[in-house]
This record gives C-alpha cells, structure tokens and sequence, in this order.
C-alpha cells in the first residue's frame, strides 16, 4: 500500500472519529438538559409541595385576637378533631394537621369544650387538646385510685352520678356493653377479655386517674369510655418496646400489672416484684401470690392462711402455673412500667414484713429463714 493510499485511510478514520466524538457530544448535551430538566422540575414540585405544607401549619391569622369555642365530643378521631378544627377556623388544612400528628406520633386528645384562636401554632393547639386545657370548669371530678377492683369502681362511680351500685356494675358487665367497647376499642379491648374464665372482662382496664366531667350527669357509658381511652393512652407506648416475637399483648401486660400493684407497698421496689414473677415464670415454677387468691375468693383478708390455697379457681395462682386468666385489679403507672422493665435479678421470692418492707431473696431456705424472722416471730 502507498503512502498516499494510507494517509488517505488514515484522514477517513480521523473523520470518522470526529464524527463519533461530535455525536457523543451533541448526546450528553442532550442527556444533561434533560437531567437538568428532570432535577427543576422535581425542586419546583417538592419546593411546592414544602411550601405548601409549611403554609398549612402556620397560623391561619397570627395577628387574630378571636376566641372560638370548639367542643371536641369524647371518642372523637384525630381525622375528627382535625376537620372540626379547621371548620371552626383554627387551622388552614385538616388533612395536614391529622397527618403532622400522625408523624409527630401525638395522642391523647381530651374531650371538652375549648377556647382556641386563629392566632395559634399548632404545637400549641395539639399541646391544648392533651392536656385538657378546656373553658369551662369541670362540673365534677370522679378519682379513681390504684389497686381498685371492678366492684369498688361501680361504686364510686354509682356514688358520684347518683345510681344504684348494682346497676352500675350490671352495665359494666352486660354483654352488648362490652360489645360496644371492643368495638370502640379493638387494639386494647381484644377477644381475650372474653375467656370464660374471666370473672369481669373490664376488670384492670378502668386506669386509676382523676378524671374531671364537664356535664352534672355523664353516662356510665361516657365515664367508661374516657377511662379507656386513658388506659389506651398509657400503656400503647410501653407496649411498642415489644417486637411480633414477643408477642406481649395488652391483655398480658395489664394482667402482669395488676399483680405488681396488688404485691407492692408503698417501699416496695415494684421492678424487684416484677423480676420474681418473670423468674418463676421462666423456671416453670407457680407465681403463688396471695392476691389472686383473694381475688378468686372474692374477699379482702389482712392475712391469707393455708386453707385459702386450696380455693378451686383458675386465678389461683398457687395451683396454676403462669398469669392467671386476667388482671385482678387496675393498676398505675409505675406497675405497668415495671411489667415492662424488670429489674435483672435471680430473686424467685419476695416477703412483705409487717413494717412494710419488701425482702427478696433466691432460694426458699432464704425466704424461709426471713419469714421466720419477720413473720413468725411477730
């Protein structure tokens, strides 16, 4: 081949070559508009859609000096409370505020009347309706306190609305009630208050709690539901700490509970009892506390003696081993923390001295020894 055949060839491919590297120039030109293209026009739309939202939780006239009545009716949802908000002028978007507290994880909204304004941010308003920052004053407040049974329940609140104790505790157990509330109430009020052998399905659900009523006369049915929805409040967090392996439902944690409380004095170390109960459970071993004893009795006794142990009943927990079917009593705060966090221990016994003081010890010579010490000899 001659050399002017191959300079020849050669100006070809150089041709050629500029050709291609002109095309690939043109296509990633054409390739960054696009992209540039694409990259605008998601910042314009999530630019617009931030804004939006951002505008959605502001004030809806932060310079407004109105005061808007606004009655949040009890069992109402948050897609409730969010709508009557905004048709009453205190927020500019339901939807928006329902799901910024459904990502802000807030719950707890208290039913009553309140005074709000357009002026108010939304932190402030979500803060308002937890803690039950209403207008008016409450026309009564019904308390009830820790380690209360079903039955003294009934009569407080029979006391506080003026009717029959049997009534009230009639209605507390009627079937189509209980029905109701489950229906109201799926997640806590579950098929497992339903057992046979559960004395009363809302025995340990009613939370200890003052509780302020803003009409003279609620309904048994009203007073049940706003302390349910309290019980609910409380306790969904303590439950979220357990993974589906787990498997603690509420059912299990108010029933563990209940045993902590009816167990504890005032210098018990609640966490300690809790520990006991989930080491016997662990070593296959029966609870025996003497609480559900007297819950299958159906009596208060100062002292269990021997003869109670043998009562036949599925609460008695020296005959059955594990939970006995359900919570023998409400049960506070603290208990139910303790059901959740026990403390770390070996300690399978526990013994209440007459001064109040709870001993733990981890074999039965040592329990034995103390209760010989403390009890016997007094």
């Amino acid at each position: 081949m001659s050399t002017e055949e191959t300079n020849s060839k050669k100006a070809v491919i150089r041709k050629k070559m500029l050709e291609h590297q002109s095309e690939a120039r043109i296509v990633r030109r054409i390739v960054l508009i696009i992209t540039i293209v694409a990259i605008l026009i998601l910042v314009f739309i999530g630019g617009g859609g931030y804004l939006y939202i951002k505008s959605a939780l502001q004030p809806v006239d932060k310079d407004s000096k109105v005061q808007t009545k606004v009655e949040i009716p009890i069992g109402s949802s948050v897609t409730g409370i969010s709508e009557k908000l905004e048709a009453s002028g205190i927020i500019k978007n339901a939807k928006v505020f329902k799901y910024y507290v459904k990502f802000k994880n807030e719950a707890g909204f208290m039913a009553g009347e309140y005074e709000l304004s357009p002026s108010m941010e939304i932190p402030e308003i979500i803060n308002r309706l937890k803690t039950g920052k209403v207008l008016q004053k409450a026309a009564f407040q019904l308390t009830i306190p820790e380690g209360k049974q079903l039955k003294e329940i009934a009569q407080i609140i029979a006391k506080a609305v003026n009717l029959p104790e049997e009534e009230v505790f009639n209605q507390l157990n009627d079937r189509t009630f209980i029905q109701k509330m489950m229906a109201k109430f799926p997640d806590l009020l579950t098929t497992d208050i339903q057992n046979p052998n559960i004395k009363y399905p809302l025995e340990g659900y009613l939370f200890p709690a003052t509780y302020p009523f803003y009409k003279p006369n609620p309904t048994v049915e009203e007073m049940v539901v706003t302390m349910l929805e309290q019980t609910k409040k409380v306790i969904t967090p303590y439950l979220a700490e357990f993974s589906e392996e787990e498997e603690f439902t509420a059912h299990q944690l108010l029933t563990m509970s209940s045993l902590i409380e009816e167990e504890a004095t005032a210098k018990a170390d609640r966490k300690k009892i809790s520990s006991v109960f989930y080491n016997r459970i662990e070593q296959g071993m029966p609870l025996q506390t003497d609480p559900t004893v007297l819950y299958a009795q159906g009596k208060h006794k100062e002292r269990v003696l021997y003869e109670d142990l043998e009562v036949e009943s599925p609460y008695n927990t020296y005959k059955h081993k594990g939970l006995p079917p359900g919570p023998i009593a409400n049960a506070g705060k603290d208990s139910i923390e303790a059901a959740v966090q026990p403390a770390d221990t070996k300690h399978l016994y526990f013994l209440a001295t007459p001064e109040g003081e709870v001993l733990f010890t981890n074999t039965l010579d040592e329990h034995n020894a103390a209760k010989a010490e403390h009890i016997t000899n007094q």
